[in-house]
């Protein structure tokens, strides 16, 4: 507990580090329950909507809902480190490198419904790349987790701007939410289009036009 004469901790959103809003590895992961308590916790939440959790087509429903969700939510317990491993690899590559078209799949923190839809990454090297299977393997990282894509966004962003000091990175995430179309507005067309900007892609304008060209044109 700081003393008095201490200033107080600055507030950061758990998985991040102050730097870049990157995550940093949990000092101590919260315990995840077992699957029979998920399980149980579902099976009360089926009978407080009016279900009988015992009904033929429920029953097996609580323990496939506790393993959904454990899946769904793997990226809490996973760390930058874990997925990206030893793909770091000194070259002296120079120019823009993009991953587009990344599928990915999350669910909104507020009513735990799913957005998804896909991420385009760059970042422009500086004597440092990396295997381009660990970019998709970073969005999947955080899309992992309860979300939102603006945070989501910087997330991928801070990672890759930790893991390789490059001259710049750029994301942008479009996405659709069930949250929107399924309840709320009911919008059916809507998309969320997010971006984070960091390094030559944030301060040099023909960098970043050259990237959101690209990331914004039509597949063939």
């Amino acid at each position: 507990m700081p003393t008095a004469s201490e200033p107080p901790a600055p507030a950061v959103a758990p998985g991040t580090s102050l730097a870049h809003g990157a995550p940093a590895p949990p000092a101590a992961p919260s315990p995840i329950a077992s699957g029979d308590e998920h399980a149980a916790l579902v099976a009360r939440m089926l009978a407080l909507l009016g279900e009988d959790p015992q009904r033929d087509g429920l029953v097996r429903t609580p323990r496939r809902v506790a393993e959904a969700l454990g899946w769904l939510t793997r990226g809490t317990r996973l760390r930058v480190q874990d997925v990206v491993g030893d793909a770091v690899h000194e070259a002296p590559h120079d120019e823009m490198v993009l991953v587009r078209d990344v599928e990915f799949y999350s669910l909104c923190e507020h009513a735990m419904l799913p957005f998804f839809g896909r991420a385009h990454v760059a970042y422009i090297p500086d004597g440092r790349i990396v295997g381009l299977s660990a970019i998709p393997r970073v969005v999947e990282l955080f899309a992992r987790r309860l979300q939102v894509q603006e945070r989501l966004t910087e997330q991928i962003a801070g990672a890759l701007d930790d893991v390789l000091r490059p001259r710049g990175v750029g994301v942008v995430l479009d996405a659709v939410h069930l949250c929107m179309m399924m309840r709320g507005v009911e919008k059916q067309n809507s998309r969320t289009v997010t971006s984070a900007l960091r390094g030559a892609f944030r301060d040099d304008p023909r960098t970043r036009d050259e990237f959101l060209g690209l990331a914004h044109r039509r597949r063939a």
